[in-house]
């Protein structure tokens, strides 16, 4: 069974007024690169060429302007619409089409992920076809996110949505690994008191059948987000800080493209071609 990347980039932005009213949210810069990047760039770490990227109508033509098809990459992208924000787990159900048949690795745009261990942890996701994968994250404040709850062997035991008094403080970040079944799972939900498709549900439903496993991110692992211009200004200082003291960028695609393999020597080199205009064409340079 292949894997296939879910790159969630819809949503209408709103908490990020009025910087989206022209611009998908996921188009802002994290520091030196579009937002996008940095999910587009974990799913990558698995190994993962083809990425479905559901979005509202009126931004898809922004992405796609952004990432192109993936060939330049190795990679082959498609772009499926989401008319409405049903929720993360409708994304599953819009793009069925496209994922029929595949193991999905899901990841929101907004989320970003960095750390040594970061690879590993999505290559060990990703070795099991079967069942569901999810992360925990310990957190100070829980009532902000999705919450699972694990017993002494490590297994989940409930999963919560912004919980107002959690019985756990660890975080669900916005990374998942299902088998095939999920699309179908998707398409048996009934809506939250929200109004959405929920997430946790989809995990709910697997747990039930004790085909939820969740591992525990360690601290070698950095996860931010950029939901506000707070969080986004927080992304930015670490992305700066981090690129400053060692000299390496994190989530440049085209890098990480010719280290995985994805393109070829020649092919990196064409990137470079027409010669180093700013900074970050100048480090691309540096490494053909």
């Amino acid at each position: 069974m292949s894997w296939k990347g879910l790159l969630l980039a819809g949503g209408t932005g709103s908490r990020l007024e009025p910087l989206t009213k022209a611009v998908n949210k996921h188009l802002l810069p994290i520091y030196d690169k579009p937002m996008i990047y940095y999910p587009l760039t974990t799913l990558m770490l698995g190994g993962i060429k083809d990425v479905v990227v559901v979005s509202s109508p009126d931004a898809l033509p922004q992405l796609e302007k952004c990432l192109g098809d993936g060939a330049t990459w190795g990679m082959h992208f498609e772009y499926v619409e989401q008319p409405e924000p049903r929720g993360i787990a409708d994304a599953f159900i819009v793009a069925e089409k496209q994922l029929a048949g595949h193991s999905v690795a899901l990841i929101l745009g907004d989320n970003i992920f960095h750390g040594s261990g970061l690879r590993l942890l999505v290559q060990e996701a990703m070795r099991d076809h079967s069942g569901a994968q999810i992360f925990g994250y310990g957190v100070t404040d829980p009532s902000a996110f999705g919450v699972v709850e694990l017993d002494r062997e490590g297994k989940p035991v409930s999963l919560e949505e912004k919980p107002t008094d959690s019985r756990s403080n660890l975080a669900v970040p916005g990374l998942y690994f299902y088998d095939e079944k999920v699309c179908e799972i998707a398409k048996a939900l009934t809506p939250s008191g929200r109004g959405e498709l929920e997430i946790t549900d989809v995990n709910r439903a697997y747990m039930s059948e004790r085909e939820l496993s969740v591992t525990e991110m360690g601290r070698g692992i950095a996860w931010l987000d950029g939901g506000t211009p707070e969080s986004m200004f927080d992304a930015a200082q670490y992305v700066h800080v981090m690129q400053a003291r060692t000299g390496i960028r994190i989530a440049v695609p085209e890098e990480l493209a010719f280290h995985l393999g994805f393109i070829d020597n020649t092919q990196f080199a064409r990137l470079t071609a027409s010669g180093p205009k700013t900074s970050y064409e100048r480090y691309l340079a540096s490494l053909a």
